[in-house]
């Protein structure tokens, strides 16, 4: 198993910073090839955004760069990688939350992780950034924890309601929010020739699932320079149609 790997972040049309944050960290263990890629996108007033995605950025590279070695060996691995990464998270919550406290400011950020390792996946999702996997067809790995999703789900309005609706973007639960956060993981087998893509909501509010799919169909990537010429294209695009919002995108074809 390998990795090709791009990634792609633009401030958007109208915002003056972009608070979203990426990180990509791969690494050769004896479970073989291992990658860890997520997708932050911070909120709050002027920098603190910013700063609540860097924080989850930097605290989450530290957990792989010190974790990682010591996982990679354990023979109860799945267990592990749970409530480790649980546990970072919810002292990287506390950390942003008493920032905001102290400053007395509202920051926060979502989180959208995805960690590959011995042909298996495992997401770690907060908020309403999303992760996809594009084979044969294309699916959405990731649940979005905001309200008009929970409406959806509830029947109480349509997909085509949610996409105009004006609590689109309010989330159920952030990083740094609140003083109790839950991860929602999920796992999966990983084929070759599989996309994976991870993105804030900025990218996937002006773009069909149906482009993605045909974007991003593995047997058309061969490259890093063509996955990061595709998700570069797909951006413009998505600022063609007037997103107002930063948008990230990060890629990976597994082979």
């Amino acid at each position: 198993m390998a990795f090709l790997t791009a990634h792609h972040t633009d401030v958007g049309i109208k915002k003056k910073t972009n608070q979203d944050a990426l990180l990509l960290k791969t690494a050769k263990t004896p479970k073989g090839p291992v990658g860890l890629f997520i997708v932050c996108d911070g909120m709050g007033g002027l920098s603190h955004g910013e700063l609540a995605s860097a924080t989850v950025i930097r605290g989450m590279a530290e957990w792989f760069d010190t974790q990682m070695p010591r996982l990679a060996f354990s023979e109860h691995f799945e267990e592990e990688i749970y409530s480790e990464v649980e546990k970072c998270m919810k002292q990287l919550n506390e950390k942003i939350l008493k920032y905001g406290e102290t400053s007395k400011v509202k920051l926060g950020t979502t989180m959208t992780a995805l960690l590959i390792v011995d042909h298996k996946y495992y997401i770690a999702h907060i908020g309403d950034s999303r992760a996809y996997r594009i084979s044969n067809s294309l699916n959405q790995l990731t649940k979005d924890q905001t309200v008009v999703a929970r409406e959806v789900a509830r029947g109480n309005i349509t997909e085509e309601q949610a996409k105009i609706d004006p609590r689109r973007n309010v989330l159920l639960q952030c990083v740094g929010a609140t003083t109790e956060i839950e991860v929602d993981f999920s796992k999966g087998d990983v084929q070759a020739n599989t996309v994976f893509l991870l993105c804030s909501d900025g990218f996937y509010h002006q773009i069909t699932e149906e482009e993605l799919e045909l974007e991003l169909k593995p047997g058309t990537v061969t490259n890093n320079q063509q996955l990061k010429d595709k998700i570069v294209e797909l951006v413009k695009l998505v600022k063609v149609r007037k997103e107002v919002d930063n948008i990230s995108v990060i890629a990976a074809k597994v082979y």
